[in-house]
């Protein structure tokens, strides 16, 4: 996983977010085999993200063994773009999630699909804990909350409902299917089917989730904003939407809602770290850091064929080819064009 995330960071030229998440569906936790206890899922969520952090920041990593997982020595390749690791976010659907999330400096993604009122509560939940209890999981903190919400903007409050109310509402109840009262035949059964004998008794969506024209969408975002909300992620491919709706409310949101807000956001984002700044120096220093080593204590591994050979437990064949081999790796190799000397000198 690290290796994908340091990988996807170069690609993208340093844009990676790391999500994680615990989860709590039987269809995920049951095909991986994972524990559906919640405290030793957490410990394991916790001792494994910290050691894939260990090894995007550490050169090299120096091994580890813990109660869940096990690696020795090893240089991880290719290291991301940003350094130390990219920022770290965990999936939250309640407000303990959140708490862990600012005890670990991470960001908090939220799935709880909260309204304002209840998002400040969440948010001054996070900030309290992260300046008064936070212990980096990793080398660094990313204070950040999201909050996720639906999405479909158009002139016409009616033709937004229209065209993004089904595939929020469908999204919503597949996570309800999957995480509290669903029953799951894997193959055979149709959500979607499901959700519409459904529809009825479900709550409409409207401009409080994210769904309406700018100027309702606008009032909805600011509130979230003077929440204290961070981020909002918005939720829009859900269900049947179309493509082309899903491009033109995203074109109609970049023209008369996003503006505004882009326009504040640097400010923002400059005078929360200059508040958060001692409490962050104060948080790294309650760090227990692994400790890296040094070059003399770095382990050296010698290849197989070689110990074969020298253990005597390979066959004859083996023992000739590392011999072969040995004799190679004992010899100057050079270029004879690239150094100005003759084949026959070399």
């Amino acid at each position: 996983m690290a290796e994908r995330i340091a990988t996807l960071d170069l690609v993208s030229k340093g844009r990676v977010e790391f999500g994680t998440g615990e989860s709590a569906s039987i269809m995920e936790l049951g095909g991986y085999r994972v524990t559906t206890d919640p405290a030793e899922r957490r410990r394991q969520w916790t001792e494994c993200v910290e050691q894939c952090l260990n090894m995007l920041a550490m050169d090299p990593y120096p091994g580890f063994k813990g109660q869940y997982f096990e690696m020795p020595c090893r240089n991880l390749v290719p290291k991301p773009v940003q350094r130390p690791h990219p920022p770290v976010w965990v999936a939250c659907s309640n407000r303990d999630t959140i708490k862990m999330a600012a005890r670990n400096g991470i960001g908090a993604l939220t799935f709880a699909f909260v309204d304002p009122l209840e998002a400040k509560q969440w948010v001054d939940d996070y900030y309290r804990i992260f300046k008064e209890e936070c212990v980096p999981i990793g080398h660094t903190v990313n204070p950040n909350v999201a909050m996720v919400t639906g999405f479909s903007v158009h002139p016409d409050a009616d033709e937004a409902r229209r065209r993004g109310a089904d595939g929020f509402r469908f999204f919503r109840y597949a996570l309800a299917h999957h995480y509290i009262f669903g029953e799951h035949k894997p193959g055979r059964t149709e959500i979607w089917a499901n959700f519409e004998r459904a529809r009825h008794a479900l709550p409409t969506t409207g401009a409080s989730d994210g769904i309406g024209t700018p100027d309702e969408l606008r009032h909805n975002l600011r509130a979230f904003e003077e929440a204290g909300v961070d981020q909002t992620v918005f939720i829009q491919q859900g269900g049947r939407n179309q493509h082309s709706h899903i491009c033109e409310a995203l074109e109609l949101f970049g023209r008369e809602v996003m503006p505004e807000f882009k326009a504040r956001a640097a400010e923002r984002e400059a005078k929360k770290l200059a508040e958060l700044a001692p409490y962050i120096e104060k948080a790294m220093a309650r760090k227990a850091k692994l400790a890296p080593l040094a070059d003399a204590d770095i382990p050296v591994y010698v290849a197989l064929g070689r110990k074969i050979t020298e253990d005597g437990s390979g066959t004859e064949r083996q023992k000739a080819n590392a011999k072969l081999w040995e004799k190679a790796a004992q010899a100057t190799l050079n270029d004879p064009l690239r150094h100005g000397k003759s084949e026959q000198s070399t």
